[in-house]
């Protein structure tokens, strides 16, 4: 208990670091508010998780309720904006038991130790169809990319999981209809739409493993990026309407905690310590023993065939980096066993090693450790190769694509720069079309590096950054924001109204909403 007294002690202190300096320059509190050329009187957003509230890895009623759509219809009611209903979820856990859809995180103490854990509990929410207590105005779906918004079915229980999401089957009109369709249907006088982090997040997220690939920048409408935005875009504002409205573009997903919580060289020194606990510890001992028998004789190989920068060997006194398989790399397995041979090892150990290092390397600072992956560092793989000692995860046996986002590596981009590539294509579209549709547009992008900073962003005193847990703004998973960083977002949104379209609707007080809870 002392431990969470403890580390609750210095997140406030963080928290309340105090600053002269208001980030947020344009609040018009003080000034009446008007609507100005814009009409709030049926306000729908349209987006993904972000847009419906998602945070700590679920959807459930506290961060619905503290959405940024739902704050800035807040601020619209006092300028004649009407009802704002949101697909409420059944309770505070998230979980859809149905379809595998766990509960959300949160902290606990593991091992004398603050970490994120699957809250206890079985869900409630169903598939159970609610559409009729509606019609709804956050039209946000997690998961959702920019074609789903546009495709027939997606609300279709039917089509689970393949062609439909769960979120929309609970409050779609029909089976048959679109996000987009029911969205119009409403005939709403003012929208907002953020959307397309999915088109490049899941490739992020699952270590650009194929298994989600980054939508094309080109291609047809539903395939392509640039012609299905434009036509969601249309769709949602027909040439001669009178409809206002506001987009935003995509933050750069590899700033996100995500990817920056876990170091390149996240292995302690400790960590190679297996005597019992009360006996002298063989660390140094263990380290010295794999860098003799395993990393020295490789680099030497790997040196010899020009390649020595792929293995580096193990510290007694920094963090070491782990050992993962780049699939970019030529494959060595041939070479490096036949010289393992030609040393003296036994047959069946050099084939053992061809076959796990051939395209193996030590990660370096461009490469980028997913928040999930620290799970698994120093586990045994499920494999035939994970033989002693060459079966720890990360350290002797490499880590998988999934498990890394792979950066530059010698003069080879690698997936970090396929990301930054595909999002700064998808943002000079989303820019555009703003543009030729006239719209108000938010710079997410630009609010993400201003997080990112160590300077942050303040809010009467209190001081936000992108920093996990600490930073105030971004929730257990990494990806998904807190309700004071939806704040935040939500106040991006009006000041982009407001300049657009005149209006004086008043910014809303990141610091009245939640946070990172504590136990």
């Amino acid at each position: 208990m002392k431990k969470i007294i403890i580390s609750t002690f210095a997140i406030s202190a963080l928290l309340f670091t105090t600053s002269c300096e208001d980030d947020f320059d344009t609040d018009v509190q003080d000034v009446v508010v008007t609507k100005g050329e814009a009409d709030f009187s049926n306000y729908i957003s349209l987006g993904n998780s972000l847009t419906s509230g998602y945070r700590d890895n679920a959807l459930y009623i506290d961060g619905q309720n503290e959405s940024y759509p739902s704050m800035i219809a807040q601020q619209m009611k006092l300028a004649g904006g009407g009802e704002f209903k949101q697909p409420l979820m059944a309770d505070n856990l998230g979980g859809i038991p149905s379809v595998g859809i766990p509960n959300k995180k949160i902290l606990a103490v593991v091992a004398g130790s603050l970490a994120p854990i699957d809250a206890p509990g079985t869900g409630t929410t169903t598939l159970a169809n609610i559409y009729s207590a509606g019609p709804y105005q956050n039209m946000g779906v997690p998961g959702a990319k920019v074609a789903h918004l546009l495709a027939p079915g997606y609300g279709n229980p039917a089509g689970l999981p393949a062609t439909a999401n769960p979120y929309f089957v609970r409050f779609a009109s029909s089976s048959s209809t679109s996000v987009v369709a029911d969205a119009l249907a409403q005939n709403p006088t003012f929208l907002s739409l953020w959307i397309g982090n999915n088109d490049v997040l899941g490739y992020a997220t699952s270590g650009g493993d194929g298994s989600n690939p980054i939508t094309p920048v080109n291609g047809s409408i539903g395939v392509g990026f640039t012609s299905t935005y434009t036509a969601l875009v249309s769709t949602l504002f027909p040439t001669g309407t009178t409809r206002k409205g506001i987009v935003a573009n995509i933050p750069n997903v590899t700033s996100i905690p995500f990817f920056t919580r876990v170091p390149y060289n996240p292995i302690p020194p400790e960590k190679f310590n297996t005597a019992p606990t009360g006996s002298p510890s063989n660390q140094n001992a263990n380290i010295d023993a794999l860098n003799t028998q395993v990393f020295g004789p490789l680099k030497q190989i790997l040196t010899g065939l020009g390649q020595g920068s792929r293995i580096q060997l193990l510290s007694k006194t920094q963090g070491n980096l782990v050992l993962l398989k780049d699939e970019s790399l030529t494959n060595l397995s041939a070479q490096i066993t036949g010289a393992l041979i030609t040393a003296g090892v036994p047959i069946q150990q050099a084939g053992l090693m061809g076959q796990l290092y051939g395209q193996a390397r030590h990660s370096t600072a461009q490469d980028l450790i997913p928040l999930t992956t620290s799970s698994v560092l120093g586990t045994t793989p499920s494999s035939p190769l994970a033989i002693a000692p060459f079966d720890k995860y990360g350290t002797t046996y490499p880590l998988e694509d999934k498990h890394v986002l792979r950066g530059k590596f010698d003069t080879m981009n690698g997936e970090v720069e396929e990301v930054l590539t595909a999002t700064a294509a998808f943002n000079a579209t989303i820019k555009s079309v703003a543009e030729s549709k006239n719209l108000a547009f938010v710079d997410m992008n630009a609010k993400m590096i201003e997080l990112n900073a160590k300077s942050g962003i303040a809010w009467n005193g209190v001081k936000y950054t992108a920093t996990f847990v600490t930073g105030g703004t971004f929730s257990l998973d990494g990806v998904h924001l807190t309700g004071r960083g939806y704040a935040i977002v939500a106040n991006e949104f009006i000041k982009a109204i407001n300049n657009k379209y005149k209006s004086t609707l008043p910014q809303v007080d990141p610091n009245k909403y939640s946070g990172v809870k504590f136990p």
